[in-house]
This record gives C-alpha cells, sequence and structure tokens, in this order.
C-alpha cells in the first residue's frame, strides 16, 4: 500500500493532478497496441491452405458468381483474419464455448468469435468512455486515485462480463422452458406413437405442436428430426440433443429412448413410464414452490404489516405518555 502512495505521489509531482488517470490511460493504450500483432497475425492452417488450392482451381466457376456473393465472401475473408484472436486456440475451449452458446440459442459458426468480438469492442469502448468521464469529472472537482482508477477500469470490466451474463441468462432462461415444457412433450410424443405414428413423424408433429408455446424445445425438436433426415444414427442424435439442452430430464430421457431402441422393448410402454414420472417431477416442482410461499409471505408481513400496525396500535399511548410527562414537569 505504501509503494502506491509513494507512486501515487511521484505520478502527481511529475505530470500534475492527473498524473494517475494519464498513466493509467497510457498502460491501457500500451496493451491495446501490444495485442494489435497478435490480432493482426495467423499461424497458417493446413484447412485454409487446402481451402485456397480449391478456390484456385475453381476460379473459373466463381467467376460466373454474381458480385452480390463476391462481396459476401470477401467481407467473410476479412472477418476470419481475426480467428486467431477471437476464438480459442485450445480445441477443448473451443467446444465448451460453441456448445454454451449453442445452450444459448446461437448455432452459427461465427457465434464464438462474434461472442469474444463483442466482449472486445463493449470493453475498450466502454474503457474510453470512462476516460472521457473521468476527465471531465477531474475538471468539476477534485478526485482520488481511487475514484479515477474506479470510474476509468469499472466501465471496462462492466462491458467485458456483459456478453457473458447475457448468455448465461439465456441460457437459464432456455433451460428452463425446455424443463417445463419436456412433460408435455413428452405427452403428445406418446399420443402419437400409440395412434401409429413412427418415432421420427412423432417428433416432427410434436415440433409443430409446441412451437407457440415453447419455441426453444420446438426448435431442439426440429434439430433431431433434420439431423435424422440427414441420415445420422439415432443414437448419436439423441446424444447431441441431450449435450444441446444440458437437463438432467432430458439426458434420462435420451438414454431410456437408446436403451429402449438396442433391446427391442417397447417405446410406447417406456414413453408412457416415463411421461408419467415427469408428471410427478413437475407436480413435486410446483410443489416445492408452494412450500416456499408461506417463508416469502412471513418475512414480507413481518417487514411491512407488522410495523405500521404496531405504531397504529401503540403510537397513541405513546403520545399519551408523553404529553403526560411533559404536563408533570
Amino acid at each position: 500500500m505504501q509503494l502506491l502512495t509513494d507512486l501515487n505521489a511521484a505520478l502527481i509531482a511529475s505530470l500534475g493532478p492527473l498524473g494517475p488517470l494519464y498513466a493509467v490511460g497510457g498502460l491501457g493504450l500500451l496493451l491495446v497496441l501490444a495485442m494489435l500483432p497478435l490480432m493482426m497475425r495467423k499461424s497458417p492452417d493446413p484447412l485454409e491452405k487446402l481451402r485456397q488450392s480449391n478456390l484456385t482451381a475453381q476460379a473459373t466457376a466463381r467467376a460466373k458468381e454474381p458480385a452480390r456473393k463476391m462481396l459476401r465472401a470477401g467481407k467473410t475473408d476479412k472477418l476470419e483474419k481475426f480467428a486467431g484472436f477471437l476464438e480459442p486456440q485450445n480445441e477443448e475451449e473451443m467446444t465448451t464455448a460453441r456448445l454454451k452458446l449453442t445452450r444459448a440459442g446461437y448455432r452459427s459458426k461465427s457465434a464464438v468469435r462474434t461472442f469474444h468480438a463483442a466482449q472486445f469492442v463493449l470493453g475498450i469502448g466502454l474503457l474510453v468512455l470512462g476516460v472521457i468521464y473521468t476527465l471531465i469529472k477531474s475538471q468539476t472537482g477534485d478526485m482520488t486515485s481511487t475514484n479515477m482508477i474506479l470510474y476509468t477500469l469499472g466501465p471496462a470490466v462492466a462491458g467485458y462480463y456483459l456478453p457473458r451474463y447475457w448468455i448465461d441468462k439465456r441460457v437459464e432462461s432456455r433451460q428452463k422452458e425446455m424443463q417445463n415444457g419436456f412433460p408435455d412433450a413428452l405427452d403428445m410424443l406418446l399420443v402419437c406413437v400409440e395412434a401409429g405414428q413412427s418415432v421420427d413423424q412423432a417428433i416432427i408433429r410434436v415440433a409443430k405442436e409446441l412451437e407457440a408455446g415453447f419455441p426453444a424445445l420446438a426448435e431442439e425438436f426440429e434439430m433431431v428430426a433434420y439431423e435424422v433426415k440427414a441420415g445420422k444414427e439415432k443414437a448419436t442424435v439423441l446424444r447431441g440433443f441431450a449435450d444441446r439442452a444440458g437437463l438432467p430430464d432430458i439426458s434420462s430421457f435420451v438414454t431410456v429412448m437408446i436403451q429402449s431402441q438396442t433391446f427391442g422393448t417397447s417405446i410406447a410402454e417406456a414413453l408412457r413410464v416415463y411421461a408419467a414420472d415427469m408428471r410427478d417431477k413437475r407436480v413435486m416442482r410446483a410443489e416445492e414452490l408452494a412450500n416456499k410461499l408461506p417463508t416469502k409471505i412471513t418475512l414480507g408481513t413481518m417487514m411491512f404489516t407488522v410495523p405500521p400496525l404496531l405504531i397504529i396500535l401503540v403510537g397513541p399511548s405513546v403520545y399519551s405518555m408523553l404529553e403526560l410527562f411533559k404536563n408533570m414537569r
């Protein structure tokens, strides 16, 4: 702490009252300039070399494409220059980030790149705004070094973590929606299977029926139907559905479906048992929320009802006693 005080005094003595602010701004500028070469530099990628060779071989066909497609391709290449900076280079980190964005509903190939670009732009932009605000604030009155650092770096930190907070809230909202709609989806799936439809047709039908009430769950069922139509193995498709949802109930449902398909048991019977279990779980969640309600009401009653009631009941007596004591004097 003494070192920071000495450094602050040295900056004020050499650069004036705004010396600490100049030092923080200069440090941020140096960090940005130091990161620019890393942003512009991109290691050679074998897939990129192969892509370039394919583009060279198809130069004649590409020349016949409309100018709009050529312009779009050029924009994509410019964005890819920053992939080495905006995307994780570790495969495990990249897979984790892509899975989290997929659970939030962002499925595009450039979703991870866009997410990190939003973090970078918001962080730098709010850092600049914080510096401007601190300069204006310092001209109107005295500011301590702690306030200068807080006003300068606080918005930058908030801007950096704002996209992550948005993604977390989106994931929580979608998972809650899928959890609430999953028992109804199982009931409709059971009805369709017992009516004579195959599981693939039943999934398509359930996706259409759920689109109005539970769009996130309907989107996941549509994705399952499209992947099965594309020729992927059904077990792989169902496991991907469980990974995208990230819910224990859906993971258990996928396990039941895969086991039923593997051992040749009745899918309708498995759906009937599991749908009843999901309905029981939904009832238990509702009862849990209902049991929490009296505690919340009691807390609100103690805070907002009892004090006014005591004032109304005891207030006149206290006032009368004060008046009596005043008259006795």
